[in-house]
């Protein structure tokens, strides 16, 4: 999951605006709208920091795969292949900054 698609989960959970979530964390809607869109990919501790402005909590954790990842697949397929390198591209660097968060946590 995209660090776009964990914050407008977190903001709608919270029930919040785009334009209320930008206010808490002192950027503007259109701001919100480019990260949840995925225009614009935010680091780990950013998405960190947007789920707990609507106060929920972001845990990472590690699980058995349960087959949910054909359906990622699936979509990929449905991508170009610039799409597709940009959507994976973008995922590392997020994983990778996961990473060094929790690295930084222990």
């Amino acid at each position: 999951m995209s660090g776009g698609r964990i914050v407008r989960e977190a903001r709608r959970r919270a029930g919040l605006s785009q334009a209320q979530l930008a206010e808490r964390v002192g950027t503007t809607q259109s701001a919100i709208a480019r990260i949840e869109r995925g225009t614009t990919e935010p680091s780990f501790a950013r998405v960190v920091d947007l789920v707990a402005a609507t106060g929920l909590s972001l845990v990472p954790q590690m699980l058995e795969p349960d087959g949910s990842d054909w359906s990622l697949a699936v979509d990929n397929l449905r991508l170009s292949l610039d799409a597709r390198v940009r959507r994976h591209r973008s995922a590392l660097r997020f994983a990778q900054a996961g990473r060094e968060a929790m690295r930084g946590r222990g």
